[in-house]
Formats: C-alpha cells, sequence, structure tokens
C-alpha cells in the first residue's frame, strides 16, 4: 500500500510564530507602559501617597472582620500596608511591586530595621505562608513581588483582597491574569470559603467631582501633583489645588487628563518653573482603567471564577469571587 504523502506545515508553523512573536511585542508594550505610567510612578510618590492614605475602606475592614480567626490571607497591592492590621485574628501577608511602598509596610508593621526588604521574585511556590495552626499570635508581613506572577502555593490561603489595583493593568488580558492570579492563590470552596475581594474604579462617577461617566473613556491618565514644602507665598498657579483623601490624586487646576493627551514627568526629571521663576510641583501621570457597569464581572468569570456578590461604593465597582467548586 503507498504510503501517502506527507505536507508541509512550515506556513501554519510560520504563521504561529509570527503570531507568538506579535503577542510577546504586545506584552513587552505592555509592561513597559506600566513600568512609566504605574510602577515608576509609585517608587517615586510612596511617601506622599503614603500620607494620603490612612483609613481602612469600611466595607474591606468589613470583609476582613468576617474571616474565620487564624484564617491566612493575602492584600495583593497592600500599598503602606493600612489593611494588614485590620483584623489582628487572621494572618495576613502583603504585596506590592513598589519596593518603596513595601518599605513603609514595613515599617507601619513594627519592622523598620530588617535587613533590606524581602522580594519574592523567586520560583512559585517558594513563598511560605505563616503557619495559622501553631497556636501562635496571628502575624502579618508583606514582600515585594508581581500580581501578575505571585510566589504563593495554589490554594494557599484563605482568602485575598486586592484593592484598588486591577485597574492598572494597561490590557484586558492583563486585569484578567491578575485576578487568575488571585483565584489560583485561594483555596477552593470544597475546601474553604476562598473568597476573593476586588475593588476597581468605576466609569460611572457622574455624582463625584472628577465628572467621569457612562460612555467615556476608560483608559485614562490621571496626574498626582507631588506637594513639595515650598512656601505657599512663593508658588503661583496653585489655586485651586485640593487633595482627595480617597484613592485619587492631588488635582491640578486642569482636572484629570486623558492618556491621549496627558504628559508625563518620570521620576527623577526636573519639574518646570513658573512665572516668578520659582520650582513648580513635578506632575506625575498614573495609568487607570475605568471599569464599566459588569465589566469586572465579566473578567472574574473569564479568569475562570464565579462570582459571589458584587456592587458599587463610593465611585468603584467591586465584586467576591470564588473558585468553582
Amino acid at each position: 500500500m503507498a504510503s501517502l504523502p506527507s505536507s508541509s506545515a512550515a506556513p501554519a508553523v510560520a504563521r504561529l510564530a509570527a503570531a507568538a512573536a506579535a503577542d510577546r511585542d504586545a506584552e513587552a508594550e505592555a509592561e513597559a507602559y506600566e513600568r512609566a505610567h504605574v510602577h515608576g510612578v509609585y517608587q517615586a510618590i510612596a511617601p506622599h501617597f503614603s500620607a494620603t492614605r490612612h483609613k481602612p475602606w469600611p466595607a474591606v475592614a468589613s470583609f476582613l472582620h468576617a474571616q474565620p480567626p487564624r484564617s491566612i490571607g493575602l492584600d495583593v497591592g497592600c500599598g503602606n500596608g493600612k489593611y494588614l492590621g485590620v483584623n489582628p485574628a487572621v494572618v495576613m501577608l502583603g504585596s506590592d511591586r513598589s519596593a518603596a511602598l513595601v518599605a513603609l509596610a514595613r515599617s507601619r508593621l513594627g519592622r523598620p530595621g530588617d535587613a533590606g526588604v524581602q522580594d519574592a521574585t523567586k520560583t512559585q511556590g517558594e513563598v511560605m505562608t505563616a503557619d495559622a495552626t501553631s497556636g501562635g499570635a496571628a502575624i502579618s508581613d508583606v514582600l515585594v513581588a508581581d500580581g501578575l506572577s505571585l510566589p504563593f502555593r495554589d490554594g494557599a490561603v484563605d482568602f485575598a483582597i486586592c484593592v484598588a489595583v486591577i485597574h492598572h493593568m494597561s490590557t484586558r488580558a492583563r486585569r484578567q491574569d491578575a485576578i487568575r492570579q488571585l483565584l489560583r492563590c485561594v483555596k477552593t470552596r470544597e475546601v474553604a470559603s476562598g473568597h476573593v475581594l476586588v475593588y476597581v474604579w468605576a466609569l460611572e462617577q457622574g455624582a463625584s467631582r472628577r465628572g467621569w461617566d457612562e460612555g467615556g473613556e476608560q483608559d485614562l491618565l490621571v496626574p498626582w501633583v507631588l506637594k513639595s514644602q515650598t512656601p505657599r507665598a512663593q508658588k503661583k498657579g496653585t489655586r485651586g489645588q485640593k487633595t482627595n483623601n480617597d484613592d485619587v490624586s492631588v488635582a491640578t487646576t486642569g482636572g484629570e487628563s486623558s492618556a491621549s493627551t496627558a504628559p508625563m514627568v518620570l521620576a527623577g526629571e526636573a519639574a518646570g518653573t513658573t512665572t516668578g521663576g520659582a520650582v513648580s510641583d513635578p506632575v506625575f501621570q498614573r495609568y487607570y482603567h475605568l471599569y464599566r457597569k459588569g465589566e469586572l464581572e465579566e473578567d472574574v468569570l473569564a479568569a475562570g471564577g464565579v462570582v459571589i456578590t458584587s456592587g458599587y461604593e463610593r465611585d468603584n465597582w467591586w465584586v467576591v469571587a470564588a473558585n468553582p467548586s
């Protein structure tokens, strides 16, 4: 019996290679954009940003207090660590991409003398959580880690929170990957509750001073003015600036700018000067994706999770998600 002729797979393989290269290029571009408009900004503004973050949001605090004693939880994108001690009966492990914010969180936990900041750029699973069943006091700790590559074992923790973080991911695939990482780390509902609480900025903010609302642009650069210590009498052009104690920038008189028009001041760049010759406050542009109604739930489902409950609070959409049973 004559053998069937083989056919070349080269064209298909070439197409696959080109698609993979395009995906790698797109991913590298997204990473570079976030380094400039998210990670670099928070490194530069960390002390000033931390000074505006004092009081835990009530709904997040309620979620934490609802966790059983000696549960183990994650705070991914913990910032200055304001949520780590909310419920002293649980073990909390915070992580953040910003080493500067992690250092501030460690100081908040009373560990400023630790030898450097623990870095979790290790093989996934190397970082062990504290033993919450040993009978000792519940503890908290914090480390540097990327939310898209969390260094924790699958199903290692009982719960996780991620507050005002995922909206900084610049593509929908990356936002869904971030949710997927959170779900990977919590236990399945067959073992325990395994709940994940996620908060993101909402597009629908018609009642707020920002003026964003349904139908508006979702991808924006939002300015953060790094206030200097220059006496007010020496500064010009600052009338109308104000600080909002929620998770927003110190707005300039021009308000928030869109990604297509807003300039960026990189960390370390010299600020411009005002008419009077005084040095102006540097302005850093942070990337945000404003979530429309229903979009966060869609992302949870796309990440393989299920929605337990969801809602809207103080210009934010939130969701409690879990792994399927």
